[in-house]
């Protein structure tokens, strides 16, 4: 059955089965009017048999509602998963020989932030023993230095402290 929206005249294809001789009350997809529907009769009417008009001699059938046809779905040039389509929208590069990936990656270095802070408490440990072993030097060389290198080994030293009596009550 087709049903015909009074406002806007659009036209939609609604199952038979759908509207009851009680009627349906049914909405405009596009506009969203709404209305109640009741199924349309097409009654065919057969002349008499004692008449002979032209009628009887054309006998027009009833047209049989067309076989709907189904939509055929557009495949898509490219899949919404492929590399090619993930370069082009989004930018993504994908590497799709397996071999070449495995070589990047363990061609890759990390170093870590636990491997990271071992190395800066080497360097510092390293820089402050030399600083030690130079003191005397650099004090000669600028006398100036002599109280903030004091002040800096005897913060290094409050700091061991520490560490011990922390590592020594527990």
């Amino acid at each position: 059955m087709i049903l015909k929206c009074s406002a806007c005249e659009k036209k939609f294809v609604v199952p038979d089965q759908a509207i009851t001789a009680n009627g349906r009350l049914v909405q405009c997809g596009s506009c969203g009017n709404k209305w109640k529907q009741f199924p349309i009769r097409t009654e065919i009417k057969k002349p008499f048999i004692n008449e002979k008009t032209e009628n009887e001699k054309k006998i027009v059938k009833a047209k049989s509602p067309k076989p709907k046809k189904k939509r055929v779905k557009k495949s898509r040039e490219l899949s919404l998963y492929s590399p090619e389509y993930l370069a082009k929208k989004h930018g993504i590069k994908l590497d799709n020989n397996p071999n070449n990936s495995s070589i990047k990656k363990q061609n890759k270095v990390s170093f870590g932030f636990y491997n990271s802070l071992i190395m800066f408490l080497v360097i510092l440990i390293a820089l402050s023993k030399g600083l030690h072993f130079f003191q005397d030097f650099i004090v000669q060389k600028f006398p100036v230095t002599e109280f903030y290198i004091n002040y800096f080994f005897e913060s290094i030293s409050n700091m061991f402290e520490i560490w011990k009596n922390l590592i020594s009550n527990y």
